[in-house]
Formats: structure tokens, sequence, C-alpha cells
């Protein structure tokens, strides 16, 4: 007889997947005997792999994307508060509904407005726990992926991109800061297609050479390899600060429009920086916000010593293990 299926949906990105692995490994200890599958973008399936409590992707890029061929027992709703994803999820006709409360809707749950005063592991966390579930929102490390080569030469590795203009410190100060860390390891610049040519402008004002500008160049599973094996990460408020949360490297979180109060590292080896008295706090802004511009390069590159300083560099957890 088949297992009956969980199926969860959190269809976004990089970052909002790993803010949600203390929730999945709730639902996986709470429901032992179902198949629990993942609708999520599909680029991030060797991540759902690390978590150990997913046993199928299937790949969904937006809620109205969401297609399941099969009986649904559990829907879970980790997108958001609906009514977009709670009816996406209700045309799969589960038997069982689980996510924020929308009474008119037919969901039960916790009120959305009480769920987003919450840091975003916190919120799905307490979702959970609001139906009879327990869950841990520490309990979001991963295991390092197969590929990850730890050692002498760790990468200091300098992500400027985000996916607003709001949430990006200017590109000369990266530079500047590349050219800092250097003594820490090479220096290396991440990002994705469309972050290439900020990174190359980075790399140029760093006087970096073109092997060192990984933008465009790494997959989903290379870049956790690298963050994974890395001596720091530095960057913006986007998903690659939650890749070095997630596996326990030193990081510092540069943060503008949004406080790290809603999407900052946990405690551990991580730093985040803000000067939330001149925060304007538009997210979508082209420019960056002055929560952001007031962060100098000073204070970054002394913020980046003290958390390399303090941390040990922890070799990373051996890849099928989960680290402590």
């Amino acid at each position: 007889m088949a297992a009956p299926v969980l199926l969860a949906l959190r269809a976004l990105n990089l970052g909002d997947l790993l803010t949600v692995v203390p929730a999945l490994r709730a639902l996986r200890r709470h429901h032992p005997e179902h198949r629990i599958v993942l609708a999520t973008a599909g680029v991030l399936e060797p991540l759902a792999a690390l978590i150990g409590a997913v046993d199928e992707v299937l790949p969904t890029p937006a809620p109205d994307a969401l297609a399941f061929r099969g009986e649904v027992d559990v829907a879970v709703n980790l997108h958001g508060a609906g009514p977009q994803s709670h009816r996406a999820l209700d045309a799969l006709h589960p038997r069982r509904r689980i996510g924020p409360g929308r009474p008119e809707l037919g969901w039960p749950g916790p009120p959305a407005e009480e769920l987003d005063t919450l840091h975003e592991r916190v919120r799905w966390c307490a979702m959970l726990a609001h139906h009879g579930i327990p869950a841990d929102p520490e309990d979001l490390r991963l295991p390092a992926p197969a590929g990850t080569a730890p050692g002498p030469a760790r990468p200091v590795v300098i992500h400027p991109g985000a996916a607003f203009g709001a949430k990006c410190w200017p590109a000369d100060r990266f530079a500047a800061l590349a050219r800092r860390l250097a003594p820490l390891g090479p220096v290396v610049v991440t990002g994705g297609p469309q972050e290439r040519p900020l990174a190359e402008r980075v790399a140029a004002a760093a006087d970096l050479s073109d092997d060192r500008v990984l933008a465009g160049r790494t997959s989903i599973a290379e870049l956790a390899a690298l963050v994974a094996g890395a001596a720091l990460v530095v960057s913006g408020d986007t998903g690659i600060a939650h890749l070095a949360a997630a596996f326990g490297r030193p990081s510092v979180v540069l943060f503008g429009p949004v406080g790290p109060e809603r999407w900052g590292p946990p405690t551990g080896p991580h730093r985040a920086l803000t000067h939330a008295d001149i925060r304007r706090g538009d997210p979508f802004a082209d420019d960056p916000d002055p929560a952001l511009l007031a962060i100098g390069v000073d204070e970054v590159e002394a913020t980046c010593l003290d958390v390399t300083a303090s941390s040990g560099c922890v070799e990373p957890a051996t890849a099928g293990t989960e680290a402590s």
C-alpha cells in the first residue's frame, strides 16, 4: 500500500527554502509514515535533498503553477498567508489542511497578523505548533554537500547582488572590502547570471582575476559546496546569507530596508549590520536604503575580522551527516 502524501508548498527562492528547514523537519518527525512532497522551485532540489525531511521535490515556480497527480492526505502551506497559496492547495482536495488561519477560506490556524511579527524561521514553527506539531527554529543546520573541499585555502565569498537595489551595498565598497580581506583567503565574487556584470565591476576594482568571478558560473549545488567550505561569507540580505547560516560558516550580513529581526542569521558565527534609526523601509526601491548606506567599509572589515577570529573556522560537517 502506498504511503499517504503530505504536500508542503514553499514556491519561493533559496533563502525562503532555508528558513523553513526547521518546519520541514518537524513535519517529518510528526508524520513519519507519510511521503513528504515539497512544492518549490526545481532548481532547489539539491538543497532539499540535504534537509533529510523531503522525499520528493515537485517543481513549482509559483502557487498558481501547483499541479500534483494523486491524492493528498495533508496539505501544508509554508508559502504565505493566502489567499492564493491556500486556494492552490485547496484545489488538491486534501483531507487535512495546515497553515496560517483563514477562516473565510476554511483554513483553521493562527491569525496571519500574529505570525507576521515573528522571525521567518520562528513564524513557520509557531504556525505548526498551533496545529499540534512541535518545531525547533534552531534546527536549521545542513550537512556539507559532496564537493565541499575543507582545507587551509578556504575562500572568502563576496556576494554583492540582491533582488532589488534597496538591498545592494555599493559595488565600490564591496571592492574595497575585498582588497582588505585578501589575507583571510582567496577572495571570490558570486552571484546569479544576471549579476555577473556587477560581480565583474567589483572584481576589477579589487584587482581580482577573472577566474575569481564565479557569478553565473555555479549551480545551486556548486554554490552550496563553495559556501560550506568558506572561511567567510559577506553579503546583503539575500539567499547566500542563509546558506552560510545553514552550513555554520562565518558570515557578515548587511541589512537595509528590512531589519535582521525578520530575516537575520541565527546565533553562531554570524553578524548582522544595519543602521535602523535611518531606515526608509522600502524593500523594492531601486537605490540602496539609507540604513545600508550608513554602513562603512571600516565597520564591515572590523566585523569580518571579529567573526572569523571568534569562530575558530570550524570544519564543515561530513556529507550525509547532520551538523550539531
